[in-house]
């Protein structure tokens, strides 16, 4: 039976959802995840809901133990990973409420640990190559599954991930849309390098929330404004994943 992992996904431990859910609490290596572990199924598929910033959103980006949260996830059996993540946009043609489906990531975190290796053992090294770190199969699902569904989504999008909490400067701002970035957060890196490194396939589903603060003739992003447009979409959000899930 596939096991599929859920990373923040808010909305979806809702029993008409999760069928016979149950709740598992867990350590590893590297202490304890983020959350405990919710765990039940969606149609056939069985899932493993994980909240990366805690059940009530008390952990800080920077604070997020992600080397536990991968961890868990792959000691639970996870063969897959979907993740959700709200971002701002870079680009004008990603407005609010937009989805993308990410193919690239650039990691600009600057106190996080980014890999499970914190030595080599007997000689061996651990290179693990990230030339396309998000999951071709598992994009194609999910890009499949919102043209189904007839949502506002863009079929790739490179993320800047940023250490937070605070949002960017308008020069930081602009300085990542001359790097290619499209969209920003700050939960991506090092999650998906983690996922990478242990073996699990991962794909992400951003939601754009905001312009960040280089649009000059808006306001800049505040934390009010994404809540209240990551609200109004976070249910295409569900939908998309539920849809993915019956293909995987």
């Amino acid at each position: 039976m596939t096991k599929v992992a859920i990373i923040g996904g808010s909305g979806l431990e809702n029993p008409d959802i999760l069928k016979s859910p149950q709740i598992i609490n867990v350590d590893t290596p590297f202490g304890e995840p983020s959350s405990e572990l919710t765990c039940g199924k969606i149609g056939n598929v069985d899932v493993v809901i994980l909240s990366r910033h805690g059940k009530k959103h008390t952990i800080p980006p920077t604070q997020v133990n992600n080397r536990a949260n991968i961890w868990a996830l792959k000691e639970q059996g996870c063969e897959y990973i979907l993740a959700t993540t709200a971002c701002g946009s870079l680009r004008e043609e990603i407005d609010r409420g937009h989805l993308v489906i990410l193919d690239q990531f650039i990691d600009f975190t600057k106190h996080r640990v980014t890999t499970l290796h914190d030595k080599f053992e007997n000689g061996e090294m651990k290179h693990t190559p990230m030339a396309d770190p998000f999951d071709s199969m598992l994009r194609e699902l999910l890009i499949q599954s919102a043209q189904e569904l007839k949502l506002n989504v863009h079929q790739k999008g490179t993320v800047v991930s940023i250490e937070g909490p605070r949002f960017s400067t308008r020069a930081e701002s602009n300085m990542f849309r001359m790097w290619g970035a499209d969209v920003i957060n700050m939960s991506t890196a090092p999650e998906v390098i983690l996922a990478n490194e242990i073996g699990i396939p991962y794909a992400a589903i951003a939601m754009s929330t905001d312009y960040d603060c280089w649009k000059i003739n808006e306001d800049a992003v505040t934390w009010k404004a994404v809540l209240e447009i990551f609200n109004q979409n976070v249910h295409h959000v569900i939908d998309l994943l539920l849809s993915t899930l019956k293909k995987i």
